[in-house]
């Protein structure tokens, strides 16, 4: 999530539950995500700091002058530690801050990605609306009006690249918030930017490309945790040589049935959103497995999308099967997330399109604070 998750996920919340008990305190020190909120923007692409986790997720498929193909991925979470702290006082941990980048070399078979886990500390991690930025180190996206600036370096690979917004903001969900399980608050404040053209330059391995595309991201922010019941989550972000795009996911519950908070949304051409719910699509498996040799996961990297009320079918599938993401200080669950391409039709016209996957709680459950 992804995702979600960006999605759909929801992985800083599990890193977590597993890294500092802090972040187990009470959530009453903590607003929740209720129905009617109101967005402004330029305001709401920035933190939130009175709720307790945070996210901002991009992911793209872009293509060098020379045909070479590429998807990326670059993350920012914050997740709320202790409210009680002095937020004037350079080293008091008020939040953490976990980033993941990952680059999927499609045409080269490879698949790169890494970790940072911060505190704020003096300018080492943060988001800030006055400075227009958010940051990990020297991994940062720096906004220029609607316009973004996305930079990452690490040993292996290095992203440089600008974005900019060929639609407005989708809000996903209804009446404001994302509901992700029975309750009021068990939901989230889900903000995409499902079109973004993207241009600039990736390096790899010492080789420098010009690249251009398409980028997607997701911005949640939210209190509390998800029913205890779920397994994993299974996430798309999709975007149609129609000028359409598609966010879906479903909740995979540990029963083996599909949860009815599962949901989605389609964007038209001009921007407006159209909220789906679990009964109005279907996400099969088709056939295509990977097997991780890492975790031993087996992962479903081939699908089948059907929506029946766009009269829309779709197949999923990825020229990089091995694109999961495992956590070496194992602070964050193990995923796979994916650059895809898509194939079908639409009101049985043929269309084509890109993506990305995300697939968690196939090696174990997904674990939750309680």
């Amino acid at each position: 999530m992804s995702r979600l998750l960006s999605g759909i996920c929801f992985l800083f919340m599990l890193l977590a539950a597993t890294f500092c008990l802090e972040v187990l305190r009470a959530q009453s020190a903590y607003e929740t995500a209720q129905p009617g909120y109101v967005y402004k923007f330029p305001r709401d692409h920035f933190d939130h700091p009175a709720y307790q986790t945070e996210w901002w997720y991009y992911t793209g498929n872009v293509t060098a002058e020379d045909g070479h193909r590429f998807g990326f991925e670059l993350t920012f979470f914050r997740q709320a530690a202790n409210r009680d702290a002095d937020q004037n006082k350079t080293w008091d941990v008020r939040d953490f801050y976990l980033a993941h980048a990952a680059l999927s070399d499609l045409d080269g078979g490879k698949f790169y990605h890494a970790e940072r886990l911060t505190r704020r500390g003096p300018e080492i991690a943060g988001v800030s609306e006055a400075s227009q930025r958010m940051w990990n180190g020297n991994w940062r996206v720096s906004w220029n009006d609607e316009d973004q600036q996305l930079q990452a370096i690490d040993k292996e690979f290095a992203l440089n690249l600008k974005l900019h917004p060929e639609k407005p903001p989708a809000i996903q969900g209804e009446n404001g918030i994302s509901q992700k399980s029975s309750g009021a608050g068990h939901a989230s404040h889900y903000i995409s930017l499902t079109r973004i053209a993207t241009n600039g330059a990736i390096a790899v391995n010492g080789k420098r490309y010009r690249v251009a595309g398409l980028t997607w991201m997701d911005h949640e922010f939210f209190s509390g945790a998800m029913d205890a019941a779920l397994q994993g989550w299974d996430w798309l972000a999709i975007q149609l040589t129609d000028h359409t795009e598609l966010m879906l996911y479903q909740f995979r519950r540990k029963d083996g049935s599909r949860d009815p908070y599962s949901s989605g949304t389609y964007i038209d051409a001009q921007g407006k959103t159209m909220y789906l719910r679990a009964a109005d699509f279907t996400l099969t498996p088709s056939g295509t497995t990977w097997k991780s040799p890492a975790t031993q996961a087996t992962y479903p990297i081939s699908w089948k999308i059907q929506i029946s009320r766009l009269n829309i079918s779709l197949d999923v599938k990825t020229a990089l099967p091995s694109q999961e993401l495992t956590a070496p200080s194992k602070l964050s669950p193990n995923y796979w997330e994916g650059a895809i391409t898509l194939s079908g039709t639409r009101q049985d016209q043929p269309i084509r399109g890109v993506g990305y996957l995300e697939l968690t709680g196939y090696d174990h459950a997904i674990q939750l604070p309680q």
